[in-house]
């Protein structure tokens, strides 16, 4: 073989060894990024949870406080403030149904999410994993033709 054909050959060959350590470079900076997004999203899901879990302790010591003074310290950062018992109550219900559903728009996403990881990975979809529970109606439905 001559020469010049054979630096030619080594410089094609070195030229498809880089092509390809920069695709499998791209793969995993892909599948990496989309691991971060689901485990990022699961983390969001949790603190998001024990806020939600502190917000069910607030009101349930509102229900059972045995003072039931008409106004009630509430910390808001690094500060109390007086505020109406009713209206305190309210507060927190209406951030319980804004958490609750913050926690399931992520749970959704999060599905969607480790699908894409899955496929990225090569692995196949998850079976039963977009299945969704019954609602009250639902369940009363399936209760009522189970009686008969």
């Amino acid at each position: 073989m001559n020469k010049p054909l054979a630096e030619g050959v080594c410089v094609v060959a070195s030229f498809l060894e880089n092509m390809e350590s920069e695709k499998v470079l791209q793969y995993l900076c892909e599948v990496e990024e989309a691991a971060e997004e689901v485990l990022a999203d699961r983390q969001q899901i949790v603190d998001l949870d024990i806020k939600r879990n502190r917000n069910r302790e607030a009101l349930r010591a509102l229900q059972d406080d045995r003072e039931q003074a008409d106004k009630v310290k509430v910390c808001f950062g690094n500060m109390f403030i007086k505020l109406p018992r009713a209206k305190t109550k309210e507060m927190i219900q209406k951030d319980q149904k804004q958490l609750d559903k913050e926690i399931c728009d992520l749970r959704n996403q999060l599905k969607a999410k480790v699908n894409r990881l899955n496929e990225l990975q090569g692995k196949p979809e998850l079976r039963g994993f977009n299945l969704t529970p019954l609602t009250k109606e639902e369940l009363q439905a399936v209760n009522m033709q189970l009686r008969r």
